[in-house]
C-alpha cells in the first residue's frame, strides 16, 4: 500500500528519484516497470505496470465508446509513456508531461494506495488552498462510514 507524502526533487534530466519507502514497496510487489501518465496534465501519475494493466483490463470490460472513457484514454495516451525504475530508483518523466505539470525542482510524491501522484510543490499548495475540504465533503465521507 502506497500512502503519505514524501518530498522529492526532479533532476536536470527530468528524472524523479522515487522515495525509498515507495520504491521498495513497488519493486517488491510489482517489479520495476511503470506507466507514467496524467489525466489533466497538472500532476504526474506513476502506476506500477501490473496495476496499470489491471486498470486497462477493467476498461476493456466496459463500453469503450463511452465519451468519458474515450476522454480518459485520450489524455493518458497524450501524456503516457512506459518507463522503468532504474538502478538508482529514478524514473524519467517525458518532456511534454514534465512541462505541462511543471515538474522541476521541489515536488511532492503522494501515495494513493496503488499508484503515486507527483505534484509541483507550489502548485499542490495552491490547489489545496483553493479547494478547501468542506463540511459537505465531511458529510459525504460520513455516508461512506469514514
Amino acid at each position: 500500500m502506497l500512502r503519505g507524502n514524501h518530498p522529492a526533487k526532479i533532476d536536470d534530466k527530468g528524472r524523479l528519484k522515487i522515495p525509498n519507502g515507495y520504491r521498495t514497496t513497488i519493486e517488491e510487489k510489482h517489479g520495476r516497470a511503470v506507466f507514467v501518465t496524467s489525466i489533466r496534465g497538472t500532476s504526474v501519475r506513476i502506476y506500477p505496470m501490473p496495476v496499470w494493466l489491471d486498470l486497462e483490463r477493467r476498461l476493456d470490460e466496459q463500453n469503450t465508446s463511452h465519451p468519458v472513457i474515450e476522454k480518459f484514454l485520450e489524455r493518458v495516451a497524450v501524456y503516457g509513456q512506459e518507463a522503468e525504475i532504474d538502478a538508482q530508483g529514478r524514473v524519467l518523466i517525458q518532456p511534454r508531461l514534465r512541462q505541462s505539470a511543471q515538474m522541476e525542482g521541489e515536488v511532492d510524491v503522494l501515495g494513493h494506495r496503488h499508484f503515486l501522484e507527483v505534484w509541483n510543490h507550489d502548485r499542490l499548495m495552491a490547489r489545496l488552498e483553493n479547494d478547501q475540504f468542506t463540511r459537505e465533503d465531511q458529510m459525504i465521507l460520513a455516508g461512506f462510514g469514514i
